[in-house]
């Protein structure tokens, strides 16, 4: 979805995969997917690449198993770093679900008022007879952003199309989905997929930003209609440093984080 404002290039060799972006013209690889045993040599490949582009050798979102790794290779000076706008908030799919607690009885209060306001509202599951609907709304709403104070944001536009371009080849990208209808008209939608035995990702969210309780219905109602029971956690992925994400990220009290870890070669 993210392909395009970072440049994504893919590789694939000796059964590795590789993946470098380009940001304001600074080249910087992903963490290589590739058996544990096949790393060394992955980055000793990478190393070489980036000697010969004649660019300093940098890593961006790596688990901190590999980024230690990388601080560990006699061969190399690797400069470990930290980005806190890049650690993933991950949740406990139960809480999720049923808001039960004291710490989220301020979501349980928006998600009782979005009923009592909207009654006649209804969680269903993504399926391709909706996602015109649910493109139709995506316009609707990306229309009334480049209105506003984001109209300079370069990637709202990037974000509407990867959505499309998911809507557009549902099946074939495989990911769950759920939407909120009010009437005849969908206010909220959501999509993700489980990202290992005991955790699914949610990818994006969107929600009628003037329908109070509306982004706590579709939360809500998609982790209770597809996941609980089936995943422990919920990842809801970064804040990327935006105040108001990160806001809302938290107000949901996650059980953990999860770093990510930039490297440096250093010469």
């Amino acid at each position: 979805m993210w392909r395009e404002p970072f440049h994504l290039q893919v590789a694939e060799e000796a059964e590795t995969l590789f993946l470098v972006t380009e940001y304001h013209g600074t080249r910087i690889m992903l963490q290589p997917f590739c058996a544990e045993e096949r790393e060394t040599a992955a980055v000793e490949k990478i190393v070489a690449w980036f000697r010969e582009q004649g660019q300093p050798c940098r890593f961006m979102g790596l688990e901190k198993s590999f980024a230690e790794k990388l601080a560990a290779m006699p061969a190399y000076h690797f400069e470990l770093g930290t980005s806190e706008n890049e650690s993933d908030y991950v949740y406990l799919a139960e809480k999720l679900a049923t808001l039960s607690g004291r710490k989220l009885h301020s979501k349980k209060n928006h998600l009782n008022a979005f009923r009592k306001l909207y009654p006649q509202a209804v969680y269903v599951p993504i399926t391709e007879d909706i996602l015109p609907a649910c493109r139709e709304v995506l316009d609707e709403w990306y229309q009334n952003r480049t209105h506003t104070t984001e109209k300079d944001d370069p990637f709202i536009a990037t974000e509407r199309k990867g959505i499309l371009e998911v809507f557009d080849d549902w099946a074939f990208f495989g990911v769950t989905g759920g939407a909120i209808r009010n009437g005849g008209r969908i206010v909220a939608f959501t999509f993700g997929e489980q990202l290992n035995t005991d955790t699914a990702v949610v990818h994006v969210e969107k929600a009628d930003p003037d329908m109070r309780g509306a982004f706590t219905a579709i939360n809500q109602g998609y982790v209770e209609h597809t996941w609980l029971g089936k995943v422990t956690y919920i990842n809801r992925e970064e804040d990327m440093g935006l105040p108001g994400l990160r806001h809302a990220k938290e107000s949901y009290k996650p059980v953990k984080r999860i770093e990510k870890f930039t490297a440096t070669l250093k010469a």
